[in-house]
């Protein structure tokens, strides 16, 4: 009892606050019902039938005044109930003209009677001509176009919100945006999708309503004659006379209503968003070129000057265009006089915006650009497989080399191929690809001798020869003995091998104070005086670098901390410091080029050589050009032998040699490591498979 007297109090303050809009469904809702099944008198009839036609017009009025699809998204709502509205009015007026349609042609009212007499002269076969044509206008022309619009808005609309999405993301990133407008934005993207998705759905019932339009017409003609002649002795003729131009006045008050809304509904999906609403972008575009117009007035001259043609009409639309081209013309000459002036005042006025320091937009660290073709593979709310593997990537590369890489920058780029992408570090290009949509990669590990039906290509990391198949030829292409990856692995593993080349590019500053912060959580009192009371920031970061592009792993940041403590007060170069670091993690060095405990096998350096470069190195510090010519070709045919008895690429020399060979080769053979004698674990057994200089 309580409970419902609250309800009461609650429901009688909600309409006294004005929330009474509430109730407009509803009731509308409730009309519609009563009107197809109760009996209307024939002055309700043309109370309804006025209101609908007042109804249409209003909606048409807003749609030519909406500046935005979005200012109107309670069209498709508005137009399911306009439907209803005029099919139960149809429902009602059907009934009331083959109960009363034998008094006379105001049995239905008099808006029925006006259509009837008034628009179509009184004559039947006139009304149904010109009821038809409406019918087919209204079918085949605004609706199906309208509809196909929404169709092909609504698919524009969601293949295009990912890229809204990280454009807003981009924008947010950048700071252009705050968190409240950045939703807002999102939230209208949704919206705008919803929109043309409902859109889509609406028009089948415009369509739905003109065919039954044309039914309601023939079953009410048809029900009428058997009316007329069977149940009130009317001749054929006075029965077609009398109820087929009132069904036809009944159809004419549904259907031009229903060609109003059907246009509203074309106005809506077919504008472009602008500040202007779609009158004012009419006559701005349609209207504003002189040229045209006068182009436009001699055409039509030419037409009136022809004899038999209506001269006076076409010469007076000539003066019209050509008045409005002269007026137009004028216009444009007195703003071009009078634009330096408004530019001197708006020059001097203090309301200019200044560029400031938030116009500045920081480089991404780690980017990568992908045409539009790529945007559901990185798309969060798509669920893309890429992002995914490049956020597994990331992780992979902070437990194995001992740091954690910057977030991803993924944006999209227009300028790019549908399937294409790029990849950035600090803004420069390091690596692209691109990818055929919806083939596989096969690629050729080098022992591949029968080709398969395909598009020749190149895979991106490694250069291996590949060929794009079809997912048919799969499992054949497995069987002949190619590696066969999806699209989403190949641009995963071409990240990856970037991401493994450039990792001491990655390393900044910051990064490395955020790692001696996570080393400060385990271990505080081994960092507590580290920075800046033994080592500066400075060395300390070249130091990790260094490692970094050797490839060695930082994970055992205890024993890189206290062999600085150990040797910088008798050592502050950070080369020399790097050294002793490599010497104190020897055993990891060894562990991750020689897994295992057999023998080793490595590239040398002849003895002769070796003295050579000793002596250049306490002369000069550089090779002279025929020298290092010689080495370079030997350490390629050293590399080709350790591939071929499947050793990794190592050379091993004098520790004192092995900064300076190690920062010459780096630059031709990345995947060269240079290794010291005494980095090698004491336990291990050396063989040198392969000598430089041997010659």
């Amino acid at each position: 009892m309580i409970k419902s007297k609250l309800l009461t109090l609650l429901s009688i303050n909600t309409l006294k606050n004005g929330h009474y809009q509430i109730l407009a469904g509803p009731m509308l809702i409730l009309l519609i019902l009563s009107m197809m099944v109760l009996p209307l008198p024939a002055f309700i009839l043309d109370l309804f039938f006025t209101f609908n036609i007042a109804l249409s017009i209003i909606i048409l009025i807003v749609a030519l005044f909406t500046k935005r699809v979005l200012d109107f998204a309670a069209f498709p709502t508005v137009l399911l109930f306009a439907t209803l509205l005029r099919l139960s009015l149809n429902v009602a007026s059907t009934r009331v003209v083959l109960l009363k349609g034998h008094t006379g042609s105001a049995a239905a009212g008099r808006v029925i009677e006006a259509f009837g007499h008034f628009l179509v002269g009184g004559n039947f076969a006139i009304g149904i001509v010109v009821f038809i044509i409406l019918v087919i206008i209204n079918f085949m022309v605004i609706t199906k176009g309208a509809g196909r619009i929404a169709e092909v808005g609504a698919r524009f609309a969601l293949d295009g919100m990912p890229g809204k999405q990280m454009a807003i993301d981009a924008d947010l990133n950048a700071g252009l945006i705050g968190e409240d407008e950045a939703k807002a934005r999102r939230a209208e993207v949704s919206q705008e999708a919803d929109f043309y998705g409902s859109m889509d759905g609406a028009s089948k019932f415009v369509r739905g309503d003109a065919i039954a339009g044309l039914l309601i017409m023939a079953i009410t003609i048809i029900g009428g004659l058997l009316v007329g002649v069977i149940q009130h002795d009317m001749t054929l003729s006075d029965a077609s006379k009398t109820y087929v131009l009132l069904t036809i006045g009944d159809g004419l008050v549904a259907q031009i209503p229903s060609l109003i809304i059907s246009t509203a509904a074309g106005v809506i999906v077919t504008r472009v968003s602008s500040q202007d609403n779609i009158s004012e972008q009419m006559l701005s575009q349609l209207f504003n070129n002189p040229q045209v117009l006068i182009l436009t007035a001699v055409v039509i001259g030419l037409l009136g000057l022809i004899p038999g043609m209506p001269n006076l009409v076409f010469l007076l639309f000539t003066a019209i265009l050509s008045s409005l081209s002269w007026w137009l013309t004028k216009q444009r000459k007195t703003k071009q006089t009078t634009q330096p002036k408004q530019v001197n005042a708006q020059a001097t006025t203090p309301t200019n915006i200044e560029a400031t320091w938030s116009d500045v937009n920081i480089e991404d660290i780690l980017a990568m650009e992908v045409g539009y073709g790529l945007i559901p593979m990185v798309d969060q709310t798509q669920n893309g497989e890429l992002l995914s593997r490049i956020r597994s990537l990331r992780k992979k590369f902070a437990q194995t080399l001992g740091f954690l890489p910057p977030q991803v920058h993924i944006r999209d780029n227009l300028s790019l191929a549908p399937y294409q992408y790029k990849i950035f570090i600090k803004g420069g290009e390091i690596g692209k690809g691109e990818i055929v949509n919806n083939k596989w990669l096969a690629i050729n590990p080098g022992n591949v001798t029968e080709t398969i039906e395909g598009i020749p290509t190149t895979e991106p990391a490694f250069g291996l020869p590949a060929i794009w198949i079809d997912e048919s030829n799969k499992e054949n292409a497995q069987i002949l003995g190619y590696t066969v990856v999806d699209t989403s692995t190949m641009i995963a593993t071409h990240f990856n091998h970037l991401l493994q080349q450039f990792a001491s590019d990655l390393l900044g500053r910051l990064e490395t104070q955020e790692l001696l912060e996570r080393i400060k959580q385990d271990i505080p009192k081994l960092v507590e005086d580290f920075i800046p009371g033994v080592i500066t920031l400075t060395t300390f970061h070249k130091i990790l670098q260094n490692l970094i592009a050797e490839k060695v792993s930082i994970r055992d940041m205890r024993t890189i901390i206290e062999t600085i403590c150990e040797h910088a007060p008798t050592q502050n170069d950070a080369y020399q410091l790097l050294s002793m670091v490599r010497i104190a993690l020897g055993r990891v060095i060894t562990q991750q080029w020689f897994p295992g405990s057999d023998p080793i096998s490595v590239i040398g350096l002849n003895i002769n050589l070796e003295r050579l470069l000793l002596q250049a190195l306490q002369n000069t510090s550089n090779f002279e050009p025929g020298l290092a010519e010689h080495i370079i070709e030997q350490v390629k045919q050293a590399i080709n032998q350790q591939e071929a008895i499947g050793a990794p690429p190592v050379l091993l020399v004098n520790h004192t040699l092995r900064p300076m060979l190690s920062q010459f080769l780096r630059q031709n053979f990345p995947q060269l490591a240079v290794l010291s004698n005494l980095e090698i674990a004491d336990n291990r057994e050396i063989k040198m498979s392969t000598q430089i200089g041997a010659e």
